[in-house]
């Protein structure tokens, strides 16, 4: 496993798994998009940064000169890259395994699912509401988007501590061991080969079934390696982002006792802070392989890079978002990207709103007072997933 060395010059040799952007990646972008819309690092076998909303937008879109096949930037690149369709896919064949995906993900869908998060939720809160204090990563965000894409998947809730440490070994331990990240991926395999196999024996009613039933554009079964692929990209995009999400969130409204206090009385803005939280807070950054020689915002972009497409950068570019660096809960305007640009937007994106809109909303019902616990420390996740992986908080009025 590699030390990498600390970074001396950002703009040039920049490192978004240095201490210091896992920990405050805010004013690093300020700089950067200050200097150039496009930066670059030898890091990583060579990686550009985007930093500008137009440029993130641009290399979304483009699909000729920007390939999915990667996803996630790493030391290695070894070939063939891992498929997790559809977010590993490109045209022509992303759109039918997209369209695959989308109907336990749309809206009518996700409304049959609330019930069961208002739940769990519910039950987590059971465990800690009588404690003066809670590490909230620990024992609420996490579990929420755990347990529910376990619900959806009909596997085991009970099984969400081995589909943590699998998310955690591959999007952060993973980028700099790859033989940790392999170990994760054939532990994940394993697991899901056998709900495969049991379920060609017994069909259920769930979301792995769904995908063993689905057909491809010819109308034939799709292969249990696609299946795989896509039950690894649900487990992994299912979980941390959204868990993430609501983490930033609960971190910013124990900073901002003003802002819960408003959320409390006004429970009808609560959907459009949410918005505000995902723009402000964006859990997501992508990655996309260079393929072709190109342009972008001026800057010459060559093959046999990698591209980090920082849609968190995007959402603080105050070209687009007037006052992008301060977090305003009722703003009217706010086309953010935090699910994505392009053909690649996230399809679970309904089902994440309503994630984080019922833990937030259950939180605040039941827990209105909580703080920051100043005696002990806050951990945000390393990589291209953001979220608070330890965040100690107080329970309960200030004495």
């Amino acid at each position: 496993m590699s030390n990498p060395a600390p970074v001396t010059d950002w703009v040039h040799d920049f490192d978004h798994t240095d201490p210091r952007w896992t920990d405050n990646p805010f004013p690093i972008w300020d700089e950067l998009r200050a200097k150039c819309p496009v930066v670059h690092t030898d890091r990583f076998l060579g990686v550009y940064l985007p930093t500008t909303y137009e440029a993130v937008k641009e290399i979304s879109y483009d699909t000729e000169h920007f390939s999915s096949r990667r996803v996630v930037v790493r030391n290695v690149r070894p070939e063939p890259p891992q498929p997790a369709p559809p977010i590993t896919s490109d045209p022509p064949t992303h759109k039918p395994a997209k369209q695959i995906l989308l109907p336990p993900f749309t809206p009518d869908a996700t409304v049959k699912l609330e019930p069961r998060v208002r739940a769990i939720c519910n039950e987590l809160i059971d465990a800690f509401i009588d404690q003066p204090s809670v590490d909230a990563a620990a024992h609420y965000t996490k579990h929420i988007p755990t347990r529910a894409i376990a619900h959806m998947l009909g596997i085991p809730e009970k099984d969400g501590d081995l589909f943590i440490k699998w998310i955690h070994e591959i999007l952060e331990l993973g980028i700099h061991d790859d033989a940790v990240l392999m170990r994760a991926v054939g532990d994940m395999t394993a697991y899901f080969a056998e709900q495969i196999e049991a379920r060609k024996i017994h069909p259920t009613d769930d979301l792995i079934s769904t995908l063993m039933n689905a057909r491809d554009k010819d109308g034939r079964p799709l292969s249990d390696e696609h299946v795989q692929g896509s039950l690894r990209l649900l487990l992994i995009a299912g979980i941390d982002t959204t868990w993430s999400g609501i983490g930033s969130s609960l971190w910013h409204l124990a900073k901002t006792p003003t802002d819960r206090e408003r959320l409390i009385a006004e429970p009808e803005l609560l959907p459009t802070a949410i918005e505000e939280f995902l723009r402000a807070y964006s859990p997501v950054t992508m990655a996309r392989e260079v393929m072709k020689e190109t342009t972008v915002s001026g800057c010459p972009i060559k093959p046999g890079n990698m591209v980090l497409l920082s849609f968190p950068a995007a959402n603080r570019d105050p070209a687009v978002f007037p006052d992008a660096d301060k977090v305003i809960i009722d703003r009217k305007e706010n086309r953010h990207a935090a699910f994505g640009l392009g053909i690649h937007r996230c399809v679970g994106s309904n089902l994440a709103r309503m994630e984080m809109l019922v833990a937030i909303e259950e939180w605040l019902k039941r827990i209105p007072d909580f703080r920051l616990d100043p005696s002990r420390d806050m951990k945000w996740s390393e990589g291209t997933v953001r979220g608070p992986r330890q965040l100690p908080l107080l329970l309960g009025k200030a004495a």
